[in-house]
Parts: C-alpha cells; sequence; structure tokens
C-alpha cells in the first residue's frame, strides 16, 4: 500500500493574497506545513500541489518537492485529483497549507495500516470545538455523524440544533483529509452537488451521491490561517512554543 501526502498550496485568497507565502517567524506558511507533515512515517511520498510559479520558486529554496496544477482548479480535492494523474499511489493524504501548526500526529489517526476494502474510501480528521463563538462562526464547517462515526452532513450553520439538549459536543472538520484514487476519480467526473454548492464544501460531493465519508475525531488541534490576524496568533503560539 503507498500513501502520498499532498499539500495543495494556492497562491491566490481572498483575504490573504499569497497565503502560502506568508511569513512566519522568518520561513513562509508552506515551509512550516511541509516540516510538520515530513515527521509522519506512514508517508511514502510528501509533495506540494501548487499553480503559481512565486509558490514553486520557494519550493525551490528549500528544497521542497512541489507539482504545478492548473490555476483554474476551485477547491483542493479538484487539485489532488490533478496529482493522482501524475504519481500512482494507493490513498492519498490531503494537509492543507494554510495549517502551519499541524500536528502529524492527527494523521496516524486516520491513516489505515491495511488498504480499506470500499475502493471508494474517503475520511476526514475532525476537532471537537471547545467555545461557543467557534461553533456560531461559519469558517467552522461543523459536522453531524452517525453511530459508525460516519459523516452525514457539514454545515457552517450550528448542527444539530441543540432544542432538546445542549449535551453534546460540535465537531468540525479538519483540513486534513484521506482519498482513494478511485474516490478521487468519481470526484472529479461528478457535477457539483446542491448542498456542495450551498454550504461550499466538496466532501458534501460524496455524502450527497451515496458514498460514504468517515470522521475521525482528533485531540490534535490546529489553526487555519486566512487572515493577517491568524498569522499573529500563529506567530505567537510557535514564539510560545519556543520555535
Amino acid at each position: 500500500m503507498k500513501i502520498i501526502g499532498v499539500i495543495p498550496a494556492r497562491y491566490q485568497s481572498s483575504r490573504l493574497p499569497g497565503k502560502p507565502l506568508a511569513d512566519i517567524l522568518g520561513k513562509p506558511m508552506i515551509w512550516w506545513v511541509y516540516q510538520a507533515a515530513k515527521k509522519c512515517d506512514k508517508l511514502d511520498d510528501l509533495v506540494i500541489a501548487t499553480d503559481d510559479e512565486r509558490i514553486m520558486e520557494v519550493c525551490r529554496r528549500y528544497d521542497m518537492p512541489a507539482l504545478m496544477t492548473r490555476a483554474d482548479q476551485d477547491t483542493p480535492t479538484a487539485r489532488i485529483h490533478e496529482v493522482s494523474c501524475m504519481l500512482d499511489a494507493d490513498l492519498y493524504l490531503q494537509i492543507m497549507g494554510d495549517e502551519p501548526l499541524i500536528d502529524a500526529r492527527a494523521f496516524n489517526l486516520i491513516l489505515p495500516d491495511t488498504l480499506p476494502e470500499d475502493p471508494y474510501y474517503v475520511a476526514g480528521v475532525t476537532n471537537i470545538m471547545d467555545h461557543p463563538a467557534d461553533v456560531i462562526d461559519f469558517s467552522n464547517q461543523k459536522v453531524a455523524c452517525n453511530a459508525r462515526r460516519e459523516i452525514l452532513l457539514i454545515s457552517r450553520s450550528p448542527i444539530p440544533y441543540p432544542k432538546g439538549t445542549a449535551d453534546f459536543e460540535y465537531e468540525k472538520i479538519t483540513g486534513i483529509q484521506l482519498f482513494s484514487k478511485k474516490a478521487l476519480d468519481f470526484y472529479a467526473a461528478t457535477p457539483k452537488s446542491a448542498l456542495e454548492k450551498a454550504e461550499e464544501n466538496d466532501l458534501m460531493r460524496f455524502i450527497e451521491n451515496g458514498h460514504t465519508v468517515h470522521a475521525v475525531v482528533s485531540p490534535y488541534k490546529t489553526v487555519s490561517v486566512d487572515t493577517p490576524k491568524d498569522v499573529d496568533i500563529v506567530c505567537d503560539i510557535l514564539k510560545q512554543r519556543g520555535n
């Protein structure tokens, strides 16, 4: 079984243009993500997938393997599918390029020891949200799961609604997601689904079309960088860690 880690790194960002190159304690953000990801010994290969020569140049400078992908790919999953057409593997692990505090120990929670029986295997790491403000933040995409830890719905709204009880924990999906090659091929061949369009979460394309998406809860929290303020938060955390 071969597993490739893929770090999607798109240059354009509405709130933070050139986000993968944001300066974090003197290094570009994508460097921090790559350094954290390569600590996972279950990955047979690790590559950055970008759409911009400026990011490619930084990857060359820091000796990080990278592939140039199409600029018109509008989702990370589409970019990973493009990588899967260039690099053969059984499973592809998505590692978002805007999460410099990512902990490779979370990868071990989602990476199987043997190849899953489901040829369309998809799984995502989730985090429990600790603060009510995080639950109502639309940038946090909440998940509702069944008893088998299969995702029923992903929404930017607080789900479930606490009408009968508030005695449960809210979970959000993270950028750590795992796909088989057939799952990626299905994704590329299937039009965007209705809920996917509404919520802007491409995992819903699998769920709405009857495929299972497994949820694996992780205690290892991370911070997604979307604004200059997020960059400052990450820098402060890294300084506290002694980096």
